[in-house]
């Protein structure tokens, strides 16, 4: 999936001369804690919730724009970014959220909220569903083999998470199924020798 997909299209900007107290009520008006900082239709700088958080308690904020604590060189990305890019660009950087420029222009603006209701989608979360948690050894075609039981007992797979098990050599593989009888499933990968450690019906 990529950014353009999940993107806000419809932003709030403001110029470097705003106060901070009006970049503020902005925030707080259409409840958002990033605001681009846009000049002649290009994006010059950004300002957060935090910057402002930092600065609103000074005795002359009527005076302070947003010129004086814009981050001027903000991370961006395109719109054709993988969105799994765009994550772990936010946890690394320890930020909320990315502007999305195309042909230097800003287009747009992803946030971790953003991604997480990506995610939600992409794992099936909000679905009805089963789950099924698996450990495998690493040899290749283990995976197919526990996809090929839970088709075969009935299962469909929405999606699949993977962790690295504590066990020397081995995965876990985190099923989300259609709502199924999961206790059958659980039952024929155990008897072909497959440790199930969580079953969600």
């Amino acid at each position: 999936m990529r950014v353009k997909r999940r993107m806000a299209r419809e932003l709030i900007t403001i110029s470097r001369d705003y106060t901070i107290k009006r970049a503020m009520e902005l925030m707080k008006k259409h409840e958002i804690r990033h605001l681009p900082v846009v000049e002649n239709g290009r994006m010059v700088g950004m300002v957060t919730e935090s910057d402002i958080r930092a600065v609103h308690l000074a005795s002359m904020i009527e005076d302070i724009t947003v010129a004086d604590i814009m981050l001027i060189n903000p991370i961006i990305i395109s719109p054709d970014t993988p969105i799994e890019d765009a994550a772990r660009f936010l946890v690394e950087n320890r930020i909320s959220g990315l502007p999305v420029i195309e042909n230097d222009q800003l287009v747009g603006m992803i946030t971790t909220t953003d991604i997480c209701r990506a995610f939600i989608e992409i794992m099936g979360i909000l679905e009805s569903s089963s789950r099924i948690d698996v450990v495998t050894n690493r040899r290749p075609g283990a995976f197919d083999e526990v996809a090929r039981f839970i088709r075969e007992h009935g299962g469909e797979i929405i999606s699949v998470g993977m962790a690295n098990a504590e066990e020397h050599n081995s995965r876990i593989y985190f099923f989300r199924l259609e709502k199924c009888d999961v206790e059958a499933i659980a039952n024929a990968l155990r008897r072909n020798g497959f440790k199930i450690i969580s079953i969600i019906p």
